[in-house]
């Protein structure tokens, strides 16, 4: 058993299943026979133990609960032959079953053991259903295409997956890790050949049973028993299961194929010793190195999709497996070819379509990303009247609605269309709740920031422990304008998710902005919190920095400010409030050039222009590059009155009275409330009269016309200036 490479499979993480529950299998029978061990006594802890083991078997796989028949078949061809041992027709063990004396009063135990585990048993079975709702799982037509197949191709093909189970058992040369969709065709005809392995199995079991049952051998019913009984879960008889084959599940009955074979080959040892050893010597070998060399198919997802394709070029899943590895990788465009190979294999198969999509968005080629996701989008069944739609759709499928409208949402003239799109999402799930926290989004954006509230509430109704939903009413709640209101949701969403980035995040900012001292504390421990989690985030830098601002704290302020810039050279608003720092504390000439590299990456950065403007003429005496400054803000804003104040004041500093003048007529026209406009045209005035006078004027404090930085009304630059990303 430990040799045979078709359990490779239970390896990987979803056949860690099938172990722990064949663990508990094996204790269940171990604890039946210990219970079993005498003639006219039952330990009923081991009875107890084993119907423990049964539930837990059960928990962990479905056919773990099929350990109950295994061990009614031990108690009828394995105790009760061992106390009957001492001679007798043939059947006389069976007929001794529920007599009054002697070997009836050992029956009767057996009896009551056999009882007892079998009603735990079916209690387990029906809590087991009452939990799953007393529904089975929806299973698509792609898991299992025969279970949608009309008859008599369901019942043909069905009947056939056990004997190709069985190939594998006997001789497993063509291993693949999935064996859902196209892999396995259908049979549709009796004429079609692999019917004869159908009748060629079932041949083989009956009479297998009925050489058992005249042998009396218990080898070989219990190798029958735990061959056929825990397969029988997955064998499609009762309810149609979510694969075509799955080697995982051979694991238990392996078991048995195992007793099976050992007792074959005592049988052969007896009358050909050699060949016996021969046979097993090349038996253990060859499965050696076929499990060898299989194990190096699980290396890696890539390598272990690949080599299913090898044995199965039909099954569309395998193609978009592999692409979906290649994906991981950052190959999308390798990626792009098995997905398309895909949907060529399975036209039909809604996933496939999307993968195509998705991959086309990653690389950039809207149109065709968008024409994929339609296409998926037109496959998906259509609603019937009186039919659940939700129950008829895979719920991965939902997800052609959001990539779709993602991809068209970027497109701010199609948000209406993208909204309709989540609509259509909600309607057919309503607990979609991506879909809420998207269309959510978009809602804002529309700017119907009641319609995103409420459909964030709705979201909730769902998902009340879902962090995101409570950051986006938070969000929603601060384009309201309501600061206390959405402060509560974010810290919400971090009490719920302590390291919830963008809560974090957008809290802090929200605190230093309310301005209370013990607010911009906590502030600044949420920031700092952030900064350990990832020490290159530059608007964590930017955020501390404008806390330290708001508390006077300057040379902290500016250290913060230079690392944002550091991490991002062209971050806006940290330029901006560096430069603005510097030019705050007498530092100029330090604040230039962050000025020059704000306006080469953002030309049209007004407020950057006008201080920048100012400190060429005060403080440099180039007046060149301040007049080049105040003509492109007046390039970007025709009616900017500081701009054309301050190109007035370059005229005056370069004696040009006259042009002053009339620059500044024009200003005051433009802002007549302006009283320093007003000031200084009276000043280039007055100086134009005293150059035609003999007499002097006696320079004073009104008669110097200075630039100036600030916008009108007279304040000071926000601080507070927010990057537009």
């Amino acid at each position: 058993m430990a040799l045979s490479s078709t359990f490779s499979e239970v390896t990987g993480v979803v056949g860690r299943a099938e172990m722990l529950s064949s663990l508990f299998f094996l204790g269940a029978l171990l604890c039946y026979a210990r219970a079993a061990n005498r003639r006219r006594y039952t330990d009923w802890r081991y009875v107890a133990a084993c119907t423990a083991c049964v539930g837990i078997a059960m928990l962990c796989k479905e056919q773990g609960i099929t350990v109950t028949g295994v061990c009614v078949v031990y108690e009828l061809f394995v105790a009760q032959k061992r106390r009957n041992s001492g001679g007798g027709s043939r059947w006389s063990w069976l007929e001794a079953w529920g007599k009054g004396s002697g070997w009836g009063c050992a029956c009767g135990e057996a009896a009551r053991r056999v009882a007892t585990v079998c009603c735990a048993t079916l209690a387990l079975l029906a809590a087991r259903l009452h939990v799953m709702g007393a529904q089975l799982p929806v299973f698509t037509r792609f898991d299992n295409p025969a279970g949608a197949a009309p008859p008599p191709a369901r019942h043909l093909t069905f009947a056939y997956l056990p004997a190709l189970n069985a190939w594998l058992l006997a001789l497993p040369e063509a291993l693949c890790c999935d064996w859902t969709m196209g892999t396995v065709a259908l049979l549709r005809s009796w004429r079609d050949p692999r019917n004869l392995a159908t009748l060629a199995l079932a041949t083989t079991l009956i009479a297998a049973a009925i050489h058992a049952l005249r042998t009396r051998s218990s080898a070989l019913s219990m190798g029958l028993a735990l061959l056929v009984l825990p397969f029988l879960p997955a064998s499609n008889l009762f309810f149609p299961v979510g694969f075509v084959v799955a080697e995982r599940v051979l694991y238990m009955p392996s078991m048995g194929w195992c007793l099976l074979v050992a007792h074959g080959w005592r049988l052969l040892a007896k009358r050909r010793a050699k060949l016996a050893a021969a046979a097993l010597i090349f038996l253990f070998l060859a499965f050696s190195a076929k499990t060898y060399v299989r194990n190096w198919d699980w290396k890696t997802e890539y390598s272990i999709f690949a080599s299913g394709l090898k044995v199965n070029r039909n099954n569309a899943k395998l193609y978009n497996n592999v692409g979906h590895a290649l994906e991981a990788e950052g190959k999308y465009a390798e990626a792009l070819e098995f997905f398309n190979t895909a949907v060529s294999v399975q036209p039909d198969d809604v996933g496939a379509h999307i993968n195509v999509g998705r991959t086309y968005n990653h690389l950039g080629r809207y149109q065709e990303a968008e024409d994929a996701y339609v296409k998926a989008k037109s496959l998906l069944p259509k609603a019937k009247p009186g039919e659940s739609y939700q129950a008829r759709i895979a719920p991965n499928h939902l997800n052609v609605f959001l990539n779709l409208a993602n991809l068209i949402s970027k497109n701010a003239t199609r948000l209406e269309e993208a909204d309709m799109l989540y609509r259509q999402a909600i309607s057919m799930r309503a607990d979609y709740t991506q879909a809420y926290i998207n269309r959510g989004d978009i809602l804002i954006k529309l700017n119907r920031t009641k319609e995103a509230q409420e459909v964030y509430e709705r979201a909730l109704l769902y998902d009340s422990g879902n962090p995101d939903i409570y950051y986006n009413l938070g969000v929603v709640l601060l384009e309201q304008g309501k600061a206390s209101q959405a402060l509560a949701y974010l810290d919400k969403a971090l009490e719920l998710e302590p390291e919830h980035e963008q809560a974090l995040l957008n809290s802090a900012i929200l605190l230093q902005e309310l301005g209370a001292a013990d607010l911009r504390h906590i502030a600044r421990q949420r920031l700092l919190k952030l900064l350990d989690k990832d020490a290159t985030n530059e608007r964590v830098h930017f955020n501390l920095g404008m806390v330290c601002m708001d508390e006077g704290e300057a040379e902290c302020a500016e250290r913060w400010f230079r690392a944002a810039v550091h991490l991002k050279p062209d971050f806006r608003s940290a330029l901006f409030n560096l430069a603005l720092l510097l030019a705050d504390t007498r530092r100029p000439l330090e604040a230039a050039p962050f000025l020059k590299q704000l306006v080469r990456h953002h030309p049209d950065h007004v407020k950057a222009l006008v201080l920048l403007g100012d400190i060429y003429i005060n403080s440099v005496k180039d007046l060149d590059a301040a007049e080049s400054c105040y003509r492109r803000i007046l390039e970007l804003e025709p009616d900017n009155v500081q701009a054309l104040h301050n190109l007035c004041v370059v005229a005056v500093e370069r004696g040009k009275l006259a042009v002053a003048e009339e620059c500044l007529t024009r200003a005051s026209a433009l802002a007549p409330h302006e009283h320093y406009i007003q000031r200084h045209l009276a000043v280039v005035k007055a100086r134009r009269a005293a150059a035609t006078s003999t007499v002097p004027p006696t320079p004073t404090a009104t008669t110097e016309v200075k630039a100036r930085w600030n916008y009108i009304p007279q304040q000071p630059p926000d601080p507070h200036e927010i990057d537009p990303s």
